[in-house]
């Protein structure tokens, strides 16, 4: 179980820092010519685009440093819990949107952060 925790966070880290980063460099308007799975971020200002980007790489960071240095490591399934809260957002915005079909991404993706809350909650969360 461990493992796979590890696996999973380790996805989700790489998924979220790319996603995270790219919100934080690109414009919102480049960003929304990325094609129809990207409007989203018409509403939504420039501002929040970039206070999304910055929670989520951020969240990747949570979900491996304090986990894999050993330093404060309840605060690796406080991230994947902060970036299933993100998820949720972003599944709220989609059926507003009626953009159901883009929708199932962000559910995987917030069943995947929420695997990974509930396996590393608790005292024996990083043990083999």
């Amino acid at each position: 179980m461990n493992l796979a925790l590890w696996i999973v966070a380790g996805l989700l880290a790489v998924a979220y820092l790319l996603g995270g980063s790219s919100k934080i460099v690109i414009s919102k308007e480049r960003l929304a010519a990325f094609g129809p799975s990207s409007r989203w971020v018409d509403d939504v200002s420039a501002g929040g685009v970039k206070a999304i980007g910055a929670l989520e790489v951020l969240g990747a960071v949570g979900l491996i440093l304090p986990a894999a240095l050993d330093v404060a490591p309840v605060l690796t399934p406080l991230a994947a819990l902060g970036l299933a809260i993100i998820m949720v957002g972003a599944a709220v915005t989609r059926i507003r949107r009626h953009e159901f079909r883009f929708m199932v991404v962000d559910l995987v993706y917030l069943v995947l952060a929420a695997f990974v809350a509930w396996g590393r909650f608790g005292p024996e969360s990083f043990t083999g």
